[in-house]
């Protein structure tokens, strides 16, 4: 009978001494996402740094991300001043040296298969004949070539007494002397005029956010970048006026008009080439994710000029939550862990830092984090232990 008369308060203090032990660790075992940081010694960069923040996250580096058996050690970046000038200053070297690159003298334009040419001898009217009788009169349907010399598939004109010329890849000055050379033959030195007649060889592709897009054709104007999408409809509403794709050969370059005007740089001498494509990306495929303690966890869209900052980002995630976040541990994490994942983090706790936020610009895809704060975290774990601490003391008052 003595035997369990004790054994039955040691059963009740066993349970209570276990569940004080756990709700002593609680914040070590709350549920959810927590970044685990550790110290890291010297101040350069870690090996997975990006190259677009490149040398602008040099010496600013304090912690990194601890890693898991299935994440990498990730060094984390501390937003500050020094660290929002470098990243400025490292964007503002790419659009220049990207505006360098596709900027130029544009290219005089050169005769190609399907161009249609005018062709006129003077004093020889009995050259008009091989027009035949539709001369004059318009195109009936788009597709059709206006009357004229039609430039076939290999590139080659045929013409009456000159005989079959190659003409692909040349100006129309140099198809005229061409032309007085081979009629020279047969007339005294021939007075021969060449012009276009329809543009058909060339064409450039515009696609994505522009109301009309589709093919336009390149004429003896040099079309730039502006006109392309101006001749496309211009943009749409849902446009990023920051992320234009410029496919060129076997390249794509992006194009940020946003920040090229902000430069004092002007997309207008930016020459689009024939057979260039250029896309417009739509703002719904650059937008951020804003998760963990913010009142509504969401997909953040960026403006039309494309720009989205940290503090936008949370402003359309209805700001981070009062009573649960934990201001001081704001995360951005970018890339992926098959690129170059960078870590940033902002200590929010002065309103000063929202300063931060408000220049921080993000990139797409990026992942916004804001930490719960330990007392939330200890309630959540008390909220999930508590069944099982009374589930333990009825059974023990039903063993008595």
């Amino acid at each position: 009978m003595l035997a369990v008369f004790l054994t039955r308060p040691a059963f009740r203090l066993g349970v209570l001494t276990t569940a004080v032990a756990v709700l002593s660790s609680a914040c070590a075992v709350a549920p959810g996402m927590r970044m685990e940081t550790s110290r890291v010694q010297g101040t350069s960069g870690a090996s997975g740094t990006s190259s677009i923040a490149g040398e602008a996250v040099q010496g600013a580096i304090s912690e990194k991300a601890d890693a898991t058996a299935g994440t990498p050690d990730i060094a984390i970046t501390e937003v500050d001043a020094e660290l929002l000038s470098q990243l400025a200053r490292s964007r503002k070297q790419q659009q220049l040296e990207l505006s360098q690159l596709l900027s130029g003298e544009p290219q005089a334009y050169t005769v190609g298969a399907g161009d249609v040419l005018q062709i006129v001898v003077w004093d020889h009217p009995e050259f008009a004949a091989a027009l035949g009788s539709s001369q004059t009169q318009s195109s009936s349907r788009p597709g059709d070539p206006l009357a004229g010399f039609v430039v076939d598939q290999n590139g080659s004109l045929t013409f009456p007494y000159a005989g079959t010329l190659r003409v692909a890849g040349l100006r129309t000055e140099e198809i005229q002397q061409r032309l007085s050379g081979a009629l020279g033959r047969y007339l005294v030195k021939p007075q021969v005029t060449v012009r276009m007649a329809s543009y058909r060889a060339h064409q450039v592709y515009v696609d994505g956010e522009v109301h009309s897009p589709g093919a336009l054709a390149v004429n003896d104007v040099p079309m730039t970048l502006y006109e392309a999408v101006g001749r496309a409809g211009g943009f749409s509403e849902a446009a990023d006026q920051s992320d234009l794709v410029l496919v060129r050969g076997e390249r794509s370059y992006r194009v940020n008009l946003t920040q090229m005007l902000a430069q004092g740089l002007s997309p207008s001498r930016l020459y689009l080439k024939p057979g260039d494509l250029l896309r417009v990306v739509s703002r719904d495929e650059n937008g951020a994710y804003v998760m963990g303690e913010v009142n509504k966890p969401v997909s953040a869209i960026p403006r039309r000029t494309g720009r989205m900052t940290l503090a936008d980002a949370l402003s359309q995630a209805g700001s981070v939550n009062a009573s649960t976040a934990d201001a001081a541990q704001m995360f951005v994490i970018r890339g992926s862990l098959t690129g170059s994942p960078q870590v940033f983090h902002l200590d929010g706790h002065s309103p000063v830092a929202m300063l931060l936020a408000k220049d921080f610009e993000l990139q797409p895809k990026d992942v916004v984090y804001v930490d719960g704060s330990g007392l939330v975290r200890f309630n959540r774990v008390l909220s999930l232990l508590m069944p099982l601490i009374s589930t333990g003391l009825t059974a023990g008052v039903i063993a008595k």
